[in-house]
């Protein structure tokens, strides 16, 4: 059941993504068995998702659109679904009777297509074709171009993916690999997820790679010909994860894997476990540094530690550029507080004009957000002083594989600052008004 956040009434649309809530149950884990013939680009799949009822149920939603088109459901452990339809990004099932509250029961719907984009107010996000493969980016709600999903940051599951693709391609997917068996021409590839996650964090990557190692905890999937580029690139991998954790806590997952695509990405993209670059960002002169460094951190803060809600988006990427700060500062480079003034006199000549706490749909992925948000981390940074990183590392673990509210983490702090008055007013300053506030010495 999607856990609506502080203020949402039940009846209520997501305000960012536009999505109605699957309300009335929630699933606990996805099974996905999926055939994907690359050349054509062809995706056939089976979903199993295993469902509890938290209310009374005669019908229910799920996410689905893009080009995939459910062709069976049936249920199991629970009346037999009477009725199907597919309409607006929506897979609407009717039960023959009533499951009553707390049944568990399994959802098999068997669906395919031609997977594509689907078309958002960021652009088309989703399963994408590459030039020699295809990749998922499904930030903020492009999970359902692959998969029947609840699809809202709030809901998270665990996962086993069993890819089927031809065999001159390597697939890399959420998790551990459980198996990988080939037969034919083609492989079979069982990921498996220990810990659960968001919809959006889902990722299948289908290419020509070659793995490389970057370090105990941490792997490279590139392109042959990026090889040497990549190790140069991704050589201090090991030692950011090492950092963090000695910031943040251990690392929340049981490893780390960059993949790099032959096409050229925008912007490296985000998925649990791992992170997903174009070969444009790998140019072995550590230009991109940052942003390596930025993605990374997201496995802390977004992947493990989940959103209730897209208007917090500032909970993952402040953090995540306060950490280009503080890895800058660890290798040598300017202070972090050089680079919160920096960043400051750039906002200071833009437009002012963002709630960093509730930027809306438009604004959620603009770079003041980003940048406001860091900034605010920073302040508190230095109103709380040593008490920071203690405080910080304590509220990780807290809330390790769960979805948080901004209270949860300013709850924390306020409890650690020495001046809670200040703490209210600075945090206000920051994140509720629009006007960039004094820059905190």
């Amino acid at each position: 059941m999607t856990l609506l956040p502080t203020g949402f009434s039940r009846a209520h649309t997501d305000p960012y993504t536009g999505v109605n809530f699957n309300l009335g149950f929630e699933v606990t884990h996805y099974t996905l068995y999926l055939n994907y013939r690359v050349e054509p680009n062809l995706l056939q799949g089976e979903a199993i998702l295993s469902v509890r009822a938290v209310e009374e149920l005669t019908s229910l939603t799920l996410d689905l659109g893009g080009a995939m088109v459910a062709r069976r459901v049936t249920a199991k452990h629970a009346p037999r679904v009477a009725k199907f339809r597919q309409s607006s990004g929506k897979l609407r099932l009717r039960f023959a009777s009533e499951i009553p509250a707390g049944t568990e029961f399994e959802l098999h719907i068997r669906y395919g297509g031609s997977p594509r984009p689907i078309r958002t107010t960021w652009g088309e996000i989703g399963w994408e074709e590459t030039e020699s493969g295809s990749l998922v980016a499904s930030q903020p709600n492009g999970a359902p171009s692959w998969f029947p999903c609840d699809d809202t940051p709030s809901e998270k599951a665990t996962y086993d993916i069993i890819i089927t693709a031809d065999s001159p391609f390597t697939v890399i997917s959420n998790g551990e690999l459980v198996s990988r068996k080939a037969g034919g021409s083609t492989t079979r590839w069982h990921y498996r997820t220990r810990h659960p996650m968001a919809t959006y964090l889902a990722t299948v990557q289908v290419g020509e790679f070659s793995s490389y190692s970057l370090g105990a905890d941490t792997q490279a999937w590139a392109p042959a010909f990026l090889r040497e580029r990549v190790r140069e690139e991704f050589s201090q991998q090991q030692e950011m994860v090492d950092f963090f954790s000695s910031l943040y806590g251990p690392y929340p997952f049981p490893a780390y894997q960059v993949v790099i695509t032959e096409d050229e990405l925008e912007i490296p993209l985000e998925a649990q476990g791992l992170s997903i670059f174009g070969s444009n960002h790998v140019k072995g002169d550590h230009a991109f540094e940052r942003l390596i460094a930025h993605e990374l951190s997201h496995q802390w803060f977004g992947n493990s530690v989940g959103l209730s809600a897209w208007k917090d988006i500032w909970l993952n990427e402040g953090f995540a550029c306060y950490s280009e700060w503080l890895w800058g500062e660890h290798k040598g480079g300017a202070s972090a507080r050089e680079a919160a003034r920096s960043h400051y006199q750039v906002l200071a000549r833009k437009r002012q004009d963002i709630k960093v706490s509730d930027p809306g749909a438009r604004d959620m992925f603009d770079d003041r957000v980003y940048k406001r948000g860091a900034l605010a981390v920073h302040a508190i940074h230095r109103l709380l002083g040593d008490a920071f990183f203690p405080t910080l590392t304590s509220y990780l673990t807290q809330h390790q594989h769960s979805v948080v509210e901004p209270a949860d983490l300013l709850s924390s702090f306020r409890e650690a600052a020495p001046d809670a008055a200040l703490f209210d007013a600075t945090v206000a300053a920051w994140l509720d008004e629009t006007a960039l506030p004094k820059f905190p010495d």
